[in-house]
C-alpha cells in the first residue's frame, strides 16, 4: 500500500478546537491534519470525542474556538451544505436514502440534468451514475431502485453521491460495522481507489485490525483531548489500546480467578427453519460465554429465539434445569 505524502499544507484541518454543550467539555485543543491521498484513523472509547469532532469538521457544530482550516485558509461552516459545497462528505454506517426513488435518483436528488422546458434528462442521470459506479470499480444498475439494498450497497450509493459533488475529503464514521467480510473488503477497495485520486478519507472504526489494514495514520483521543496523531507504521493493536485508555489491556482487563458453578443455562438443538438449525451450548454459572459469527450468521436470530422474543421450530430451551415454554419472554 503507497504512503501518501504528509507535507505540505493539508487539504483539511483543525487546530486547537475547543467544543462545550453546557457544563460538558466535547473538544479540547484537539488539533487534526487530513492530507491528500491519505487515509487517516480516528481512534478513542465511547465518549472520547469522535462524533463531536465529525460533525465540526461536517459544518453541523462551530468550534468555541481555535479554527478549521480548508487548504491552509481558515473557513467558517454555516451548516452542513456549507463544508458539503467545498467538498467535504460524511458516510454514515446506516445511510439514509429514498427508498422509493432509483440509485440515479437518490444520487442527483435536486440536481437533476435538465433538458429544453425544464424536464429531466432521464438519460443524462443514468449516465452519470453508470459513470460514478464504474469509477469506483462497482456494478449497480443506475435504475435499481434503493429499496432492498444492502447497507453495504447502499454506502457505495453515498460514496457516489460524495463523489458527484466533487468531494476532497471523505469522513467514514463507523462504516463497516453491519458489513460481511466480503463487502468490507469491496469497500475498502473502493477507499484505495478514492485515496489513488487524491482524497483525504477519515475513518472510523472500533475494529483495530480494520484500522492497521486501511490506514496509514491515526489520531488517537481520549476524553475529548488530543493524544497522539502519528503513522500507524511500527505500532500494534496494543500500543493503540493503551493511548486510548491510558494504560496496558492487561490493566484495564486483568485476568482473575473465577468459580465456576452447575449450568444456568441449556441449550439443546434449538432451529428455526430457513434462519439457523441445531445449535447447542451451555452457560454455567460464573463464566461469560461468547456467541461469535459473521453478519447475517444468525447470532441475533439465535438469542431471540433463546430469549422467547422469536419460536423456535425444534429444540429446547432450560434454565436451571427447567425447560421454557417455547416463545414467552415472560417465561424467560
Amino acid at each position: 500500500m503507497s504512503q501518501p505524502a504528509t507535507t505540505g499544507v493539508p487539504v483539511l484541518a483543525l487546530e486547537g478546537v475547543n467544543k462545550s454543550f453546557g457544563a460538558v467539555r466535547a473538544l479540547r485543543d484537539v488539533s487534526l491534519e487530513l492530507f491528500a491521498g491519505e487515509a487517516h484513523a480516528l481512534a478513542g472509547e465511547n465518549g472520547a470525542g469522535k462524533s463531536t469532532l465529525i460533525k465540526t469538521l461536517a459544518g453541523v457544530h462551530r468550534p468555541d474556538s481555535g479554527r478549521v482550516l480548508l487548504d491552509g485558509e481558515p473557513v467558517v461552516f454555516h451548516g452542513p451544505a456549507g463544508a458539503r459545497d467545498v467538498g467535504i462528505a460524511v458516510i454514515y454506517q446506516e445511510p439514509t436514502l429514498f427508498p422509493d426513488l432509483s440509485i440515479a435518483e437518490n444520487i442527483f436528488m435536486g440536481r437533476q440534468p435538465r433538458r429544453a422546458l425544464g424536464r429531466i434528462d432521464h438519460k443524462a442521470v443514468r449516465t452519470s451514475t453508470a459513470a460514478l459506479m464504474a469509477r469506483l470499480g462497482v456494478e449497480l444498475d443506475p435504475d435499481r431502485p434503493a429499496r432492498g439494498l444492502s447497507i453495504a450497497d447502499q454506502q457505495i450509493v453515498e460514496i457516489a453521491k460524495a463523489l458527484s459533488f466533487d468531494a476532497r475529503v471523505l469522513i467514514m464514521d463507523e462504516p463497516t460495522a453491519a458489513l460481511t467480510g466480503s463487502e468490507t473488503a469491496r469497500l475498502f477497495s473502493v477507499v484505495e481507489t478514492l485515496r489513488a485520486e487524491g482524497a483525504a478519507v477519515l475513518f472510523i472504526s472500533h475494529r483495530l485490525e480494520e484500522i492497521f489494514e486501511l490506514c496509514q495514520r491515526v489520531t488517537v483521543l481520549r476524553d475529548g483531548r488530543w493524544v497522539a496523531s502519528e503513522p500507524l507504521a511500527g505500532l500494534t493493536q496494543d500500543d493503540l489500546v493503551r493511548r486510548m485508555v491510558g494504560r496496558d489491556l492487561a490493566e484495564l482487563y486483568p485476568k482473575q480467578d473465577s468459580r465456576v458453578g452447575e449450568t444456568a443455562l441449556s441449550v439443546r438443538r434449538l432451529t428455526r427453519e430457513g434462519v439457523f438449525r441445531d445449535v447447542s451450548f451451555d452457560v454455567r454459572r460464573g463464566e461469560i460465554v461468547a456467541l461469535a459469527g459473521l453478519v447475517g450468521a444468525g447470532r441475533t436470530e439465535v438469542a431471540q429465539a433463546v430469549f422467547g422474543v422469536d419460536r423456535a421450530d425444534a429444540g429446547e430451551v432450560r434454565v436451571g434445569g427447567s425447560a421454557l415454554r417455547p416463545g414467552s419472554p415472560t417465561a424467560a
